[in-house]
């Protein structure tokens, strides 16, 4: 839901669970409660109420605009929390991914066919159980012989850069957790040092983000092992703090064991406990991967990114660093799809601009035998939907784990060719699309970093002056306000979240301009007058997408 009125949420992280203390009243004020402890918002009918389960400081701010001035309390709000900078120009691409690509040959085969299908593709991620033990932070040499040749042939073939997984968790055969440990670089706990978590059967410790001289190993380590080989961009899975952030876990035994993601309250940092600083370690984390970057790049935190991260977490402050969020390991059902589209309208309240999502869904819904199976009609046509639908986010990326009717490999394939001979087209298609809005894509985001100008916007921030409807429907997480959105300031997306539609009703707002038929479908050129609701075509190919102003002025930029 967008509007969050009657809700109580724990302030923990763990595997798709990011809460960030932080939010905008219809009422013209937005509240930032800064504290990093575990603790709960309470949003009441007659009051809200925030409560830190250990802290010893209340920090907090409020800040005021006109009433429906949405753009005003993020230009404050991002003056206290910090702006974005602007991300290098490969990440506005097509971001390719999938779990997983298990070694140099296969990247190698992947840039080969990218290379012969003349399909664009920016980024190229390798990800994890790519190294000979957690912790060792280097991929594993027996796998991946030629790591420099790698990445230049991937360039070469394809013109992307490439990405790869590391977790905090450090294992007692890793070549770093001597060293680690007696310097005091890991995560402990109050008995000793103990252990956190447990990964596959092999017990580990995280790395502790808090302690500057951690951070500072860890990027050596990736300096040395991926960097200055060519692989300058990191995914910086798990870091979720007190765990690893999984709702399951196996100690070795046979069959997994449910259990509660919640991360360890009790675990030690250098910072103090998960329990009063726990959700501050995501935020060290990519502190320590934004750091390590800026001095190998020799550029200040605020200009513009040549790299980046990608994790599942963060908190306050989080868009200031090079790092993109992206909503964590879902499952691959329609109303999945429906929940992420709300979700990635609640990251943009929080100021989070540079979100994403796995297209296609993560993992498989085990209560539905066709879920995440790339050979089954049913799962190939939400795989289309909502890969179209990842085209008009922040950042559009394709990542999953696969299955398939007859699998050889530790998954099955997640390439844009795989999805059927009918498919293929329309995937391309919408990969195509996204680097014809490359302009459009650079305006934005240079706007969101100047000014906290979000680039998703929720329909409230735009229309609640001029639309009684969009205000009231707000307050009820109405349909048309949690399932549509502006991206950017002239795009209408409303994707499509149900199977088997060739029709899908969008609400046009009125806009605040003299047009009398402002609104213009993007696939057909047919206008329409704000204020109303239209039931428009939707076949599979096209996601709902209306525009206002020229096509022409989107595709250069002109458009602030």
């Amino acid at each position: 839901m967008v509007n969050k009125k009657g809700a109580v949420i724990d302030l923990i992280n763990f595997n798709t669970h990011i809460p960030t203390p932080m939010f905008m009243s219809s009422r013209g004020y937005g509240f930032v409660w800064n504290s990093a402890a575990e603790g709960r918002m309470e949003f009441g009918p007659l009051r809200n109420r925030f409560t830190s389960e250990s802290t010893t400081v209340v920090d907090y701010a409020i800040v005021s605009a006109p009433q429906g001035d949405y753009d005003g309390l993020q230009r404050k709000l991002s003056a206290i929390t910090g702006r974005a900078p602007t991300p290098p120009d490969f990440s506005l691409g097509y971001l390719h991914s999938k779990l997983r690509y298990e070694n140099q040959t296969e990247v190698l085969l992947l840039a080969q066919n990218f290379h012969n299908r003349s399909i664009p593709v920016s980024m190229i991620v390798i990800d994890y159980q790519s190294w000979a033990h957690q912790g060792d932070w280097g991929l594993d040499p027996a796998l991946w012989p030629n790591v420099s040749y790698m990445a230049a042939q991937v360039k070469q073939l394809t013109g992307a850069e490439m990405m790869a997984s590391l977790w905090p968790s450090v294992e007692d055969a890793s070549v770093n957790y001597i060293e680690m440990q007696a310097d005091g670089y890991l995560s402990a706990t109050r008995s000793g040092p103990g252990t956190t978590d447990s990964w596959n059967g092999t017990y580990i410790r995280n790395y502790d983000s808090t302690n500057p001289d951690a951070r500072k190993f860890l990027w050596d380590t990736l300096r040395r092992n991926y960097y200055e080989k060519g692989i300058k961009n990191f995914w910086i899975d798990q870091a979720d703090g007190g765990a690893l952030g999984e709702a399951w876990e196996n100690n070795g035994q046979q069959s997994y064991v449910q259990s509660i993601p919640y991360p360890l309250p009790d675990v030690l940092y250098h910072a103090g406990t998960q329990l009063s600083v726990g959700k501050l370690y995501p935020w060290a984390h990519q502190q320590a991967i934004e750091e390590g970057q800026r001095n190998a790049s020799n550029t200040q935190q605020g200009s513009a990114c040549d790299s980046l991260s990608l994790s599942r977490s963060g908190y306050i402050g989080s868009q200031r660093f090079c790092s993109m969020i992206w909503s964590g390991d879902t499952v691959a059902n329609w109303e999945t799809l429906s929940g992420q589209v709300a979700n990635a309208l609640s990251a943009a309240a929080t100021g989070w601009g540079w979100f994403t999502v796995d297209a296609g869904g993560f993992q498989a819904d085990p209560t539905i035998e066709w879920s995440n199976n790339i050979d089954r009609p049913q799962y190939r046509e939400l795989y289309v939907r909502w890969l179209q639908w990842t085209t008009f986010l922040p950042f559009m990326r394709n990542h999953g784990s696969r299955s398939c009717d007859t699998q050889s490999a530790f998954t099955c394939d997640n390439e844009p060719w795989t999805y059927g001979a009918q498919n293929t087209p329309i995937i391309v298609s919408y990969i195509n699309l996204r680097y014809q809005l490359s302009a459009y894509l650079r305006a934005t985001f240079s706007k969101f970093s100047e000014t906290g100008r979000m680039i998703m916007r929720p329909m409230y921030m735009d229309f609640s002056l001029s639309d009684s409807n969009i205000t009231a429907w707000t307050k009820v997480n109405n349909n048309f306000t949690t399932q549509q959105y502006m991206f950017g300031p002239r795009l209408l997306v409303t994707p499509v979240t149900l199977p088997n539609v060739t029709t899908w009703e969008v609400y046009l707002p009125q806009t605040s301009g003299s047009q009398e038929k402002p609104w213009t479908y993007w696939w057909t050129n047919a206008t329409y007058a704000g204020g109303q609701v239209v039931n428009i075509s939707a076949p599979l190919e096209h996601i709902p997408l209306f525009h206002l102003g020229s096509r022409e002025d989107i595709m250069s930029g002109n458009v602030f």
